[in-house]
């Protein structure tokens, strides 16, 4: 799974990394960020702007808001079959922009497990494949959520988990971007893990579990 990421780049990065899109005026580095907190989201909208949307997706149909709990990832092999993810797949979509994510590895006699930073190897941004949806409170009001889906893991994290999240290359944004309706034989070839080449890992200390701690010390290597 994918529990814990950050966003530490200053915006002008961000907005030069990821092209023509709107982009909020102010927004500061994250270094911890966690599941129903908010996160930058590019969903696949013709006005192409980004904005802010709650971590854990809530479907529009559901009833109880408390599913986005349990829906901070969804599993790319089956996105296209669930029915809390099949309709986000055929229509919204979206990219959430990072610059690395954190992952617990257990070790042999060990009762604590291993925080470590997953990042590139050029620290650039980069982003998640992601799914949004936007969800209608009693009140009233709009609330929108996103996930952030996962496949197996490449060479790098297999050493650590059994899952990793999707990064898409540049190259495949538009597509995944494209407002219109997609098919899953279109898009399933871009549900794969990245290259190990490109990214590396350290450990880091466990500051980090506790989702108060968002400050730069959480990737600093141990």
């Amino acid at each position: 799974m994918c529990g814990r990421f950050t966003l530490t780049a200053d915006p002008a990065e961000i907005i030069d990394v990821f092209g023509d899109f709107t982009f909020p005026t102010q927004f500061s580095p994250r270094y911890n960020i966690a599941p129903t907190q908010p996160v930058l989201a590019i969903p696949n909208n013709p006005d192409r702007k980004a904005d802010f949307f709650i971590w854990g997706l809530i479907p529009s149909w559901a009833k109880d808001p408390s599913i986005g709990n349990k829906l901070i990832n969804a599993r790319g092999e089956t996105i296209a079959e669930k029915p809390s993810f099949r309709g986000g797949f055929k229509y919204k979509r979206c990219i959430i922009p990072t610059d690395g994510f954190y992952e617990w590895k257990a070790s042999p006699g060990e009762k604590t497990k291993t925080p470590y930073f997953i990042h590139m190897k050029d620290r650039k941004p980069f982003a998640f494949a992601g799914l949004w949806d936007e969800w209608q409170s009693p009140d009233g009001g709009a609330v929108r959520t996103c996930t952030i889906i996962t496949t197996e893991p490449n060479e790098l994290m297999s050493t650590l988990h059994n899952r990793m999240p999707v990064i898409l290359a540049p190259k495949d944004y538009a597509l995944w971007l494209d407002p219109a309706p997609q098919t899953p034989e279109k898009l399933v070839h871009l549900i794969k893990p990245f290259p190990t080449d490109a990214m590396s890992a350290h450990p880091v200390s466990t500051l980090v579990n506790k989702p108060g701690n968002d400050r730069p010390e959480c990737v600093v290597p141990a």
